[in-house]
């Protein structure tokens, strides 16, 4: 007997299932190749910083915090050591040049001046003596020579008259010998003499040239002595307030201590502190700017202390043009020094992005949407207000310049009102 077969739905086919597999198969494939899979996050335009590149004039410079000084400072220190007695002048009082500031006592010294002044004059006596003992020996040759001169006269007198008598056979050959060897002997006597004065003048002489020598050798010590205790009476070198002093009276301060010091207060400059990264760039001529209530002056970097203490280094600037007539001493200014000249470059202004990319990537706002798609870019230098771009951006281009903590690594940010 014949059965019926129900023909099954369409739907329950397992045919139709696979054809409609296929289907949403191919559309997901699709969509992943040729669709936009970035991901995104939605931001209210009102909570980001949206900054525009620009073309302009760029100048490298960085921040620099220093304090104001006094143009020029002259350190007291104590040249030779004591005990204070007596302080002329207060602190901050100004004084003008060679005015006595404080005077101490030093009692070694002064016996030390007594024994070297005891040590000269025992000297200067040797040199006097010996003076006076070379003109005795000139006074003594003289006196032996014209004695000598007068013997030798009288026995070249002799000598002829024996002679003539020993030639007519008078005297014996005995006597005319005798008054032939007392002329030579006296002749001789006579050179003899002169040779020895000779050798013995060269010798007061050298004798002289050291006493004289030695002699001056202590009135030159002498006088440095003196000099020290000079000095134990501190003077101001130069005009100025005095500042920084540092001494009572009944102290004891060592050789080299400092004292103190002289400001001179017709003009200022400012010492500032620089992280060591800048030291190599850092030159002598540089300039920079302060803005001073509400007006600017320059300044120009005239001395570099090469120290680096705690990662910094300091730095002298002084005004170019004119000084700011309301600063004062300590005061602390905030400047700008500038690190090149000025070149024509691309800009994108500062912003928190760069902690968190490094100034490898940005968002870029696309012409004409509301999408802010992130761009590869190449940063250059830097100032408090612009970063150079070397690559990846071109004026005109809208960035997101804010803080890019919130956002994750997501590829795209959706701008919403």
């Amino acid at each position: 007997m014949d059965r019926t077969i129900e023909k099954k739905k369409w739907y329950l086919r397992p045919r139709t299932w696979m054809i409609a597999g296929g289907a949403v198969l191919l559309v997901a494939v699709y969509g992943f190749i040729l669709g936009d899979n970035a991901s995104r996050l939605k931001v209210r335009s009102e909570r980001i910083t949206i900054s525009t590149v620009e073309k302009g004039e760029f100048l490298e410079f960085i921040q620099a915090t220093g304090n104001v000084e006094p143009i020029r400072t002259v350190y007291l220190d104590a040249v030779e050591g004591g005990r204070v007695e007596r302080i002329f002048v207060e602190d901050g009082q100004m004084v003008d040049a060679g005015q006595p500031i404080l005077r101490m006592g030093n009692t070694d010294l002064i016996l030390d001046i007594m024994f070297r002044e005891a040590q000269m004059y025992e000297q200067s006596n040797n040199l006097r003596n010996t003076r006076l003992a070379m003109e005795q020996r000139r006074l003594d040759l003289q006196s032996n020579l014209l004695n000598l001169d007068r013997q030798i006269s009288e026995a070249e007198r002799e000598l002829k008259r024996a002679e003539t008598l020993h030639e007519k056979g008078l005297i014996p050959d005995n006597e005319y010998m005798n008054a032939r060897d007392q002329y030579n002997y006296l002749v001789n006597t006579r050179e003899l003499t002169i040779e020895s004065a000779k050798q013995d003048s060269v010798f007061r002489a050298e004798q002289l040239k050291a006493l004289e020598k030695s002699v001056d050798r202590m009135q030159a010590n002498l006088e440095i002595v003196k000099e020290n205790q000079e000095n134990l009476t501190v003077r101001a070198p130069i005009a100025g307030q005095l500042s920084a002093l540092d001494a009572e009276i009944g102290q004891t301060k060592m050789p080299g201590e400092r004292l103190g010091q002289i400001d001179v207060l017709d003009d200022f400059k400012v010492r500032a502190s620089i992280d060591e990264y800048w030291i190599a760039r850092v030159e002598i001529g540089k300039n920079a700017e302060v803005t001073i209530a509400g007006e600017d002056y320059r300044l120009v970097v005239t001395k570099i202390y090469p120290q680096v203490v705690n990662g910094r280094f300091d730095v002298d600037m002084e005004f170019t043009q004119r000084t700011p007539a309301n600063i004062r001493r300590g005061q602390t200014l905030r400047m700008r020094l500038e690190m090149s000249d000025p070149e024509t470059a691309i800009m994108l202004p500062r912003g928190g992005f760069y902690n968190s990319t490094g100034g490898h990537w940005v968002y870029v706002i696309e012409d004409g949407s509301n999408e802010a798609v992130k761009r590869d870019i190449r940063l250059g230098r830097q100032n408090t207000q612009m970063y150079e771009v070397l690559d990846g951006l071109e004026p005109g281009d809208r960035v997101v310049t804010s803080s890019y903590d919130n956002f994750g690594d997501v590829d795209k940010l959706v701008l919403t009102d």
